[in-house]
């Protein structure tokens, strides 16, 4: 599974790059390859300064070596059983790949996007997946969240029913801001610690959802690159990407992991956007486009 996995990811990374250049249209993936001192490595490609993204990046990492139990309770909300009857101060042996992607694009009605599919094993025979696809808008629109969304729910009702209204409600929690009482965007699609059947049914799942991310996302950034939009809207999406920061760096999983295990940093911090923005105590009015995505972000809706 592990090269299957790791296979799986390197042309995921491909097809999503280059499907994204041509969206674009206007800038290329630069490509990066980084070797990690305790084991492994990874590839790194990130578009910058396009026509449509500010700055997107897809990076592909694929670690091992031994790692503290504190950086494994990172990784995994079952750290417990994981490290069942080792001693306190052991290391824990271990294998991971994963590939993680954020976009940031210019136009503040084209929303932010971010997904990352991911496996982990360790030398005592655990095994797990995790990963999921979500969204950051500035502004909500009813018919692109229904796409992706619904876009979302096919890949998943094809694998099990359950999973989408499941994994919905898990990206709803994971994704909240705690100090904000907010969610980070409008959610999407959320799953870890995934070992419940056959590691092959989950892995067809992983690569279903790794190969539906532009599908979902690319005709929402089709429809809105060429809106026109006022300097306030821009400045209420780098507000809104202030916020994403706020996440990425206080509870993310995987920075978190990544700071943890020596991974990095141009890649960990590959998600954080250019430029952002934090206006004191801004609060939008209710019933305007900014207040509407407030309420949204402290009541997240079913969309499909």
């Amino acid at each position: 599974m592990r090269r299957k996995m790791e296979q799986m990811l390197r042309e995921a990374q491909i097809k999503i790059t280059k499907e994204i250049a041509a969206i674009d249209g206007g800038a290329e993936f630069h490509e990066d390859s980084w070797a990690r001192e305790d084991g492994g490595g990874g590839r790194s490609r990130v578009l910058a300064d396009g026509k449509v993204w500010e700055k997107a990046g897809v990076n592909l990492s694929v670690v091992y070596g031994s790692m503290s139990q504190e950086a494994l309770k990172v990784a995994t909300e079952r750290a417990a059983e994981k490290v069942e009857g080792m001693e306190p101060e052991e290391k824990v042996p271990f294998f991971a790949c994963g590939l993680s992607c954020v976009m940031h694009p210019r136009n503040p009605f084209c929303p932010t996007m971010h997904f990352n599919y991911r496996y982990f094993e360790t030398d005592n025979g655990i095994w797990w997946f995790g990963g999921g696809t979500d969204i950051t808008p500035a502004y909500v629109n009813a018919d692109d969240m229904k796409h992706f969304h619904g876009t979302l729910k096919e890949v998943c009702d094809r694998h099990d029913p359950e999973y989408y209204p499941k994994f919905k409600a898990w990206a709803d929690r994971y994704f909240k801001i705690t100090h904000r009482d907010e969610t980070r965007g409008l959610g999407g699609i959320f799953f870890d610690d995934l070992d419940d059947r056959d590691s092959e049914e989950i892995f067809e799942f992983c690569k279903d959802c790794a190969n539906n991310v532009v599908s979902a996302y690319g005709p929402i950034i089709e429809k809105h690159k060429n809106d026109e939009f006022t300097q306030k809207q821009k400045e209420w999406q780098l507000m809104r990407r202030g916020r994403y920061v706020e996440f990425n760096l206080v509870y993310d999983r995987g920075t978190i992991f990544g700071l943890k295990t020596g991974g990095r940093i141009e890649s960990i911090l590959m998600s954080l956007p250019e430029t952002a923005r934090w206006e004191y105590d801004a609060q939008p009015e209710p019933g305007t486009p900014e207040g509407d995505l407030i309420d949204a972000c402290k009541n997240p809706r079913e969309w499909v």
